[in-house]
């Protein structure tokens, strides 16, 4: 079993310092420095615009100014790591999501006004009125149940991902790990638990299992980056120590962590090591794989 070495983290924390953003930057330091997380607080409320939705690339690849969906679940990700999810902040995202929304409750993965601006080529809307999906819908609402979010358009959004899931059947890696998020934080404990008992075996399936596995693959990390994790127990412990291992080996030389999808754009290689850099020490960090 292998463990972060001490000079590994240093050089780590060196690679988050030259290259990430300044809000990964103010993240790690609250996670590993006991930093305030009012910095992060500060940090993320920069990306909010004044109609409530979040842009200006918190999500690497949007490289727009305008509000998505998926920028506010970047922002309620990056507000779970310092405990927080309510106040004025995300009271006015969920109002964004309320003038957004679809008759079925939920929002669309992403908003057509995006082809106005430079993003990666896969950011595609599904027409001039793209349906709800799950994926940001769910991990969205998981996000606001688990802070204890009270707040109209939580209602609908719910009932909307409980009856996509009920619908599924073909499990894509993205819908998998937004499934999860859902289901982890969902109020409803009993049916949560009966879903995620219906779907276990499509949702294991998304994993690749070998860590040598090429392309934009998920490990079992990523579908369970803590021990607590609910989908922990879709992986066997020999499984999950074998990915760590593999973890710990895919670290750069130059002390980060490289995205496994495609780079479309110089800025974003850095942007998104810094950010999966930082996720891959909390991983570590929480299976305790840290020096």
């Amino acid at each position: 079993m292998q463990t972060l070495t001490e000079d590994a983290f240093a050089a780590a924390e060196r690679y988050l310092l030259l290259h990430a953003r300044l809000v990964d930057r103010l993240r790690y330091a609250h996670a590993f420095q006991s930093a305030p997380g009012e910095l992060v607080r500060g940090a993320v409320a920069a990306y909010q615009n004044l109609d409530g939705g979040f842009g200006n690339a918190i999500e690497p690849d949007l490289r727009g100014a305008g509000s998505q969906p998926q920028g506010v679940e970047v922002a309620l990700w990056m507000l779970e790591g310092i405990g927080e999810g309510a106040g004025p902040m995300v009271q006015r995202a969920c109002d964004w999501l309320a003038a957004n929304s679809t008759e079925d409750g939920g929002v669309p993965w992403v908003l057509p006004n995006v082809l106005d601006d430079p993003r990666g080529p896969w950011w595609q809307p599904a027409g001039e009125q793209p349906p709800a999906a799950l994926n940001p819908t769910a991990p969205v609402v998981g996000l606001l149940t688990a802070r204890g979010i009270d707040h109209p358009w939580l209602g609908p959004a719910t009932e909307f991902c409980w009856k996509a899931l009920a619908e599924l059947t073909e499990i894509s890696a993205y819908d998998a790990l937004c499934a999860l998020a859902f289901l982890e934080r969902a109020a409803d404990r009993e049916r949560a638990e009966a879903e995620f008992a219906r779907l276990r075996e499509g949702l294991r399936a998304v994993a690749a299992l070998d860590p040598d596995a090429p392309g934009h693959v998920h490990s079992p990390l990523d579908l369970a980056p803590r021990p607590d994790a609910l989908a922990r127990s879709l992986f066997s412990g020999e499984e999950i120590d074998r990915s760590l291992d593999a973890l710990i080996a895919s670290q750069n030389e130059d002390g980060g962590w490289a995205p496994n999808f495609e780079m479309w754009t110089p800025v974003v290689v850095h942007e998104w090591g810094g950010y999966l850099t930082l996720a891959n020490l909390k991983i570590l960090k929480a299976y305790g794989r840290i020096a």
